[in-house]
Formats: C-alpha cells, sequence, structure tokens
C-alpha cells in the first residue's frame, strides 16, 4: 500500500506562480508515489480573514479548478474541504487540552507572522493555536509525511510532539509522520520580495496575458544595471529566474552570455520572458476553461472527496474517544 501524505492551501485568494512552482508541481509529481489527502483549510484561513470571510468561500471552488488544471488528478488524489469534516474540530479541541502553551508560544512561523500581518489584528486564541488545528488535520488520516517547504517543518515537528504526547497519555492511536520537503521556489514577486497577494507583487494563474505583459514589464531585473550599456548579472536578476523555467535552455544560455556583455537590454529581455511564459501557462489556463465551464463536475469531486474524508476521520474519532474514554 501507498504511504498517505496530507497538505492544504487557505483559501484567502488567487493561486500565483508561487503556489505553482512552491507547492503544487510538486504535489503533481507526489501523487504517483502516495495517497495524497489535500485539503481547503477554510477554517484555517479565518485565523486571519475572521473579519472577512466572503473571501473564503468565493476562492474555494477556485483553488479547486487550478488544483486540477496543473494536473493534480481526482482519480489518485482526495480533495475535500476542512469544515466539512467536523472531526477536525472535535480532535482539534481534544489536542488543545494536551498542548503546552510554551510549545505554541515558541513556533518561529507564529513569530514570523505577527510581524508580517501588521494590518490585521491576530493576537487571537484560534491564530496562536493554529498549529494543533494543523496537528489534526495530519493526524485524523494518520499521515506518513506532510510535504512542506523548510520553513513549515517546524509545524510538523509539533504535530509529532502532540502525536506522541496523546499516544503516551493515552495509548498508540497515531504514527509520527515524516517532513516530506519539498524544493523551495525560486521565483520571487515583481518587487524580488516573496510573491505574494498582500505584497501585490503576484503573477497569478488567472491572468490575462496582457496582465502577464504588463507585471512582467514592471518587473525588478538586476537592481545595479542603470542603462542598457550596463553589464548585467544574471544571477541576481530576477527575470532571468523565470527564463531558468519557462525559456528554452538555448535561450537561456543565450541571455546569460548577452546580459553579462550588454548585448541585450532588459526590457528586450523582459518580452521574450513574457512570451515563454504565456505560452507555459496556456495548457493551466485552458484546462481551466473547460471546468469553469463545468462547476457541477468540480461540485461533484469536492462532495466524494468530502465523503471519503469524512469515513476516515469517522473511524479515527471513535479510535481517539475510546483512547480518550470520552
Amino acid at each position: 500500500m501507498k504511504k498517505r501524505i496530507v497538505s492544504g492551501m487557505r483559501p484567502t485568494g488567487k493561486m500565483h506562480l508561487g503556489h505553482l512552482h512552491g507547492a503544487l508541481l510538486n504535489w503533481k509529481h507526489l501523487q504517483e508515489e502516495y495517497d495524497c489527502f489535500y485539503f481547503i483549510a477554510d477554517w484555517h484561513a479565518l485565523t486571519s480573514e475572521y473579519a472577512n470571510p466572503d473571501i473564503i468561500r468565493q476562492c474555494s471552488r477556485d483553488i479547486l479548478i487550478d488544483w486540477i488544471s496543473v494536473g493534480l488528478d481526482p482519480d489518485m488524489c482526495t480533495f475535500f474541504v476542512q469544515s466539512s469534516i467536523k472531526e477536525h474540530a472535535e480532535l482539534h479541541l481534544i489536542f488543545s487540552m494536551i498542548t503546552p502553551l510554551p510549545w505554541l508560544e515558541r513556533n518561529p512561523t507564529y513569530k514570523e507572522q505577527l510581524k508580517e500581518l501588521t494590518q490585521r489584528d491576530v493576537y487571537t486564541y484560534g491564530f496562536l493555536g493554529y498549529p494543533v488545528l494543523q496537528a489534526a488535520d495530519i493526524l485524523m488520516y494518520k499521515a506518513n509525511g506532510v510535504p512542506v517547504g523548510e520553513d513549515q517543518a517546524p509545524h510538523v515537528e509539533l504535530t509529532r510532539e502532540i502525536a506522541r504526547r496523546f499516544n503516551y497519555l493515552y495509548g498508540p492511536v497515531f504514527p509520527e509522520p515524516d517532513v516530506v520537503l519539498t524544493p523551495t521556489s525560486k521565483l520571487l514577486g515583481m518587487d524580488r520580495r516573496k510573491m505574494s497577494k498582500s505584497y501585490g507583487n503576484a503573477i497569478f494563474l488567472t491572468d490575462t496575458d496582457e496582465e502577464i505583459d504588463r507585471k512582467v514589464m514592471q518587473m525588478i531585473t538586476d537592481p545595479q544595471r542603470a542603462r542598457k550599456s550596463d553589464p548585467g548579472d544574471p544571477a541576481i536578476c530576477n527575470v532571468y529566474s523565470f527564463h531558468e523555467i519557462y525559456s528554452g535552455k538555448d535561450l537561456v544560455s543565450r541571455i546569460d552570455r548577452e546580459c553579462r556583455i550588454a548585448e541585450v537590454g532588459c526590457v528586450e529581455c523582459k518580452k521574450m520572458m513574457a512570451e515563454n511564459l504565456k505560452k507555459g501557462l496556456a495548457a493551466i489556463k485552458e484546462r481551466r476553461k473547460e471546468l469553469e465551464a463545468d462547476v457541477g463536475r468540480v461540485d461533484e469531486v469536492i462532495e466524494e472527496g468530502n465523503r471519503k474524508a469524512s469515513i476516515i476521520a469517522a473511524q479515527t474519532m471513535e479510535q481517539v474517544r475510546e483512547a480518550v474514554k470520552i
């Protein structure tokens, strides 16, 4: 039998290239090797979007459409909505009773998010405790692994600690999931910061060709190259990182050579990259159009995934209640 992995995404906005190269393409690869459970983490989205929850419902179906469009197969993966599986809330409650507060306060991602989300009031119980809900999401399906980037590895370790503590107190119910490290996306936003909707620097999977052209022309290249006649350094050029993924090997070699001797200017370089980026996303966009025209099919995928997840969740919670004697 295949080992099982669990992962999810918060429906707080449209999918962009950072999601594609930081997670989705890796998820696509993993579906060949693992029994994959991928969920829309709408309860997690409430930790930061509790004052404006409309975006959560609006984005949930769109996210699933994007997942399928990039090649995630509903016949190979189980897709479900977190809030549709009420057992997640029950297991989260039980875990919250046994999780020491210092475990949550030392979470490095929590501290970073407090600094980053300055425009929102996230000094809430739910935001502090979201790793406990995350542990419930993972352990509910007795996952063998969790695909995450290095920055999320502490969350998986906390999940392992919660599993160990539960098993110590009540008996061996949960396996301790391993970290399945995913490659970090090389693609930064237009301003060379991490690509993020909140930064306004993202290229979205749903952007039109005109929007892609406009955003690419705004991208920061080699900051030390002030004039076209100045030699550039592709190693520190954001546009070149996109070329490496979306342009052919011959063009990448040519750009690398000509940039260093100032034979190609940044405007021309951007135009070539934009054309190849649009070609690279064409198949995803075409598949997306087909799914948007058949939302009934998308809803069926969600319903079937919810059904499969519910069966496993009910079995797990039966074992948990018996162990806790409630």
